[in-house]
């Protein structure tokens, strides 16, 4: 079955650059976690996204759209990336998304992917 595991971090951990030696540790879990999580065969998508401050909100209010730069949402953790993993059971997403680094800075949603057959 298919799960898609949402990486929720809060902003100041979004904002680390990989260049800064601060960051070094958080940087080498997650390309550990990676790793393993792609050696593993069970990845079907996946990608890290830019920083909150790049994002822009769409709504449409009374059929006008509103249009604001950066996140809306009021939460103390963003989304930071995204998998989408093939794996035999819930209780395995659960074990993968427990050992992103996300759940020790944040949060790891996990949601069962539609299956369209």
């Amino acid at each position: 079955m298919e799960y898609m595991i949402m990486f929720n971090q809060p902003a100041a951990e979004l904002e680390r650059t990989p260049d800064d030696a601060e960051s070094a540790g958080y940087w080498e879990s997650w390309r550990a976690y990676m790793s393993d999580v792609y050696a593993a065969g069970i990845v079907r998508a996946g990608n890290a996204l830019q920083p909150p401050y790049s994002a822009t909100t769409v709504r449409v209010r009374d059929g006008k759209r509103q249009v604001q730069d950066g996140p809306f949402a009021e939460t103390k953790e963003m989304i930071g990336g995204y998998l989408i993993i093939n794996v035999p059971s819930l209780d395995d997403a659960l074990e993968w998304a427990a050992r992103a680094p996300s759940s020790v800075t944040g949060s790891t949603e996990i949601r069962p992917v539609v299956s369209r057959g």
